[in-house]
């Protein structure tokens, strides 16, 4: 008998991907997909113990997925668990891991290899009856420890991906938390030294930046088979987070603001993100947001060489007209994705949705541009000239972008 999977989450279009990765790995295997959001936690007629592994979504609109993680883990008989959480959010992470998770899945990118390489180690665990204990800071041996930096101590594993991890640590002179993301291993071979290049070109976009909302950047170091960049850590999480706890029309409108600084910081020195969305946007004590991940980030000088190769960069939900169609972009496809979020904060939906990734592709270039609900209406045509299909017809930079928001606010008193 194949492997059998369930996966729980409220989001068809990202069950149906995670099944199609995981059905082309083990083709004798059973995925069964359920929407919680109804009430119900599993399927009619089922229970845990009948799966060899559950991916469970960290929460939906009804329900916490991390509160229902630490019953399961209880019952006897339950499978590993992969709990799956926003991208980069660390506080989400430590809670699922704390709650039992046998490992973690950042939605969003994702090579196929290393979604194959975390179910392997899950399964191979075994059931194990009950939760298993997981400390705060990991034994000699554990491979979570195996990066060490000095003056700071390790707090916990926040991620593994095909070409970093991500680790949670804390400096020891001030207690300060801090996130480190190392790359492993800098082999001799052209892949690895490409690898290489991508990692400090990420490094030395961020760090030509001095803006209060991009993400602050504390060190880079680079050993003889490793380097490392040293950056902020946001205890609240993302924007994806503060979108579901509820946003009024002020608080959007103020966020936009900060977001649209920092595009123009990032644009100044020629840079677009080509990747924003509420994952990429932390959320700090003080109320102010902060733009992360630049692992996509390009000068914009390399744009149109790189837009001629028909490749798609970012996400689908997000992604402007041009980008999702491989065409040449610049700085209003971020305009655009800006646009989106501000669409998301207002209403917790996105403007676009489809089964498929390309049906939403499909619908940023085709269909209607939505209204906004009645209390922000008087943000409806900057809203509009944002998410336009033709990048000509948007505001032409941030700073107009910045203008013409403080013009609404200013009319608005």
């Amino acid at each position: 008998m194949g492997i059998r999977f369930l996966i729980i989450d409220d989001h068809e279009a990202y069950r149906e991907w995670l099944g199609h990765h995981l059905t082309s790995e083990w083709v004798d295997s059973t995925v069964v997909s359920h929407d919680p959001s109804g009430g119900d936690l599993l399927p009619a007629d089922t229970d845990a113990a009948d799966f060899d592994l559950l991916f469970l979504d960290h929460r939906w609109e009804s329900g916490s997925g991390i509160e229902a993680l630490s019953q399961l883990k209880q019952r006897r008989g339950c499978p590993p668990v992969i709990c799956m959480t926003p991208q980069g959010d660390q506080s989400v992470i430590g809670k699922a891991l704390e709650a039992g998770a046998d490992d973690v899945l950042p939605k969003g990118r994702l090579e196929h290899d290393r979604l194959a390489t975390l179910v392997r180690g899950a399964l191979s665990g075994g059931r194990s009856g009950m939760s298993r204990p997981r400390a705060e800071v990991s034994e000699p041996g554990d491979e979570a420890a195996a990066f060490t930096l000095k003056g700071h101590r390790f707090v916990q594993r926040i991620a593994v991906g095909g070409v970093s991890s991500i680790y949670l640590m804390e400096r020891e002179r001030d207690e300060e938390k801090v996130v480190v993301k190392v790359l492993t291993e800098v082999p001799d071979v052209a892949d690895g030294k490409r690898d290489f290049d991508r990692f400090l070109q990420e490094y030395e976009l961020i760090s030509a930046i001095r803006h209060p909302n991009v993400v602050r950047i504390y060190d880079l170091g680079i050993a003889d088979d490793h380097a490392f960049i040293v950056m902020e850590y946001f205890r609240l999480g993302d924007l994806k987070t503060r979108i579901a706890q509820g946003i009024n029309v002020f608080q959007a409108a103020e966020l936009l603001f900060q977001m649209a600084g920092a595009l123009d910081a990032i644009h100044r020195v020629g840079v677009l993100h080509r990747d924003l969305k509420p994952g990429n946007v932390m959320c700090r004590d003080d109320g102010t947001v902060a733009l992360i991940d630049f692992g996509l980030a390009k000068r914009m000088r390399m744009s149109l060489e790189l837009t001629r190769t028909g490749e798609i960069f970012g996400t689908p939900y997000y992604m402007s007209p041009e980008q999702g169609h491989g065409e040449p972009a610049d700085a209003r496809a971020d305009i655009y994705s800006l646009g989106v979020i501000f669409y998301e904060m207002l209403t917790r939906k996105k403007p676009f949705a489809a089964a498929s990734p390309m049906g939403v592709i499909y619908k940023h270039r085709h269909a209607n541009i939505p209204h906004l609900p009645v209390a922000a209406r008087p943000w409806q045509d900057l809203f509009e000239s944002m998410v336009a299909k033709d990048p000509a017809d948007r505001p032409g930079s941030a700073t107009e972008l910045m203008e013409r928001l403080r013009e609404v606010q200013g009319r608005l008193g």
